[in-house]
């Protein structure tokens, strides 16, 4: 991927526009960001735009930002991490800055009262449309061990109210620990191919 000034500017300006038009975190940004990213622009693979999310989500700060600058530094190296976190911040900077200074109009408007509303069945909607996509996502792979932390998980945080914290660093501690054996398993079968050759 060719890496100009247009490049970087087409990276801003598309990370910016859905950081302006999302209302609801990070969970609403992913899909918009999926389909532009994925979908449109095809810069990134689906399978690794829900690694990208994953580690977004495990890592401290906004999800939306830190999938921004991960986007960012997967298709323009570490200025496209800066342009991507200054895109996705930049928004929500101004919005904010407005309502500071409209709060007081605003805070018993019941217009403003009733547009919120309405915000929150249509984030729901797309909360729930990534987490079709994602699950669908990880049953393809049909891998057990997916379909069983994804289980476990949901198990773990719904009905047993473990907080989410523990259930993603249990998660990475079980990725980890597949790895390794994915790695040492396949450096003992390519050590008994050279040996019979």
């Amino acid at each position: 991927m060719k890496r100009t000034v247009k490049f970087y500017f087409k990276l801003f300006m598309s990370v910016f526009v859905i950081s302006a038009i999302t209302v609801g975190g990070g969970y609403v940004i992913v899909p918009l960001m999926k389909k532009e990213y994925v979908d449109k622009l095809k810069w990134i693979k689906s399978e690794e735009m829900v690694d990208l999310i994953a580690i977004a989500q495990s890592s401290p700060g906004a999800m939306a930002v830190n999938t921004a600058v991960l986007v960012g530094y997967r298709t323009g190296g570490v200025l496209g991490a800066v342009i991507g976190a200054l895109g996705a911040v930049i928004p929500p900077l101004i919005s904010i800055t407005l309502i500071y200074f409209a709060y007081a109009a605003f805070k018993e408007n019941k217009i403003a009262y009733a547009f919120l509303s309405g915000v929150k069945i249509g984030v729901a909607a797309v909360i729930i449309d990534v987490v079709i996509g994602m699950v669908s996502s990880i049953l393809k792979k049909k891998s057990i061990l997916s379909i069983f932390i994804l289980l476990i998980s949901f198990l773990l945080v719904y009905f047993a109210r473990v907080n989410v914290i523990i259930v993603i660093f249990g998660c990475i501690l079980i990725g980890i620990i597949s790895s390794l054996f994915q790695i040492g398993g396949r450096n003992k079968s390519g050590g008994s191919q050279k040996g019979e050759a």
